[in-house]
């Protein structure tokens, strides 16, 4: 029992200054990329370069699966190409800055450049699919009725940049403490009174649905990636494959279900469909590909 404890306390603790370090940092970054102009820089872009631009502006800005719903609505009504607005939307939650540095803190600088650029892959390849496919016809008609955004952009004092940063730091700690707190107790106690053995017949790299299953359980839950990253970890650490693990972060950030309740009330069943075949199926054939070259980068 004194081992879960002091597990919890030391990653609560560490968890809670990265958490703030890193949103300051990316929330002065994002500062110069509100909505307003994100939305402009993507509509100088079209095609395959479109969406390259839309998944490394997804990196930058500070939205979850669930609040990037809106900026994906107002960028579809705005005429943005579809492919385009998807590609934002599979990487904005995905492959944002603070995931970055979290998982180079807890997975090593090689992990998590490799994880940032398949996330960015799947987000491109997933949106230039959709443009491919041509399915703007699957998007709700009050959407595309909606207009285009009118909300002008102004330019913030560096002084009104650090509150920006404060303030997002206050706002993220409420809104993902308890995730933090629960993924963090969920940690402790498979690091202490989970047997390795059963993580790694359940979870281990050599067992081919395993991958399956932690995409399947993530897709459930809705959690901030700082609450996710103790449970991953634990994982790792008993014995579960590197690509599972990894695939179970992607699920929980990307496919919460939250955010595909949202999704489906402004698109139709078929893209729905397809968005979510394209995203899991990406998601599958990373984890794989992580379980097999583990070797390599742990």
């Amino acid at each position: 029992m004194s081992n879960a404890i002091k597990f919890f306390l030391y990653d609560t603790v560490k968890l809670f200054f990265l958490l703030s370090v890193v949103v300051f940092i990316t929330s002065y970054i994002q500062s110069y990329f509100p909505p307003e102009r994100s939305r402009k820089i993507l509509g100088r872009f079209k095609g395959v370069g479109g969406n390259i631009i839309g998944a490394l502006l997804g990196t930058v800005t500070p939205f979850c699966s669930c609040s990037s719903i809106p900026i994906f609505i107002g960028f579809t009504s705005a005429g943005l190409p579809l492919g385009v607005t998807f590609s934002f939307l599979i990487s904005s939650p995905m492959v944002d800055l603070g995931s970055l540095v979290l998982l180079m803190s807890i997975f090593g600088v090689k992990v998590a450049v490799i994880y940032v650029v398949f996330g960015l892959l799947i987000a491109v390849l997933g949106g230039t699919l959709i443009e491919k496919l041509h399915m703007e016809k699957y998007v709700r008609n009050f959407i595309k009725n909606t207009g285009k955004i009118t909300v002008e952009w102004n330019k913030m004092t560096r002084k009104e940049r650090w509150l920006y940063g404060k303030e997002r730091v206050i706002e993220t700690i409420k809104k993902v403490a308890p995730y933090i707190f629960i993924g963090v107790g969920i940690g402790a106690i498979i690091h202490n009174f989970i047997p390795q053995m059963w993580v790694e017949t359940v979870l281990g790299k050599e067992k081919w649905y395993s991958i399956l299953l932690a995409v399947i359980v993530g897709i459930p839950m809705y959690a901030d990636i700082f609450g996710t990253v103790p449970v991953a970890e634990t994982l790792l650490l008993k014995g579960a494959g590197l690509g599972t693990v990894l695939s179970f972060l992607m699920s929980v950030t990307t496919l919460s279900l939250p955010s595909l309740i949202m999704l489906k009330k402004v698109i139709k069943p078929k893209l729905f469909i397809t968005f979510v075949a394209i995203v899991t199926l990406g998601i599958v054939l990373v984890g794989y590909l992580f379980n097999g070259i583990s070797f390599l980068i742990i």
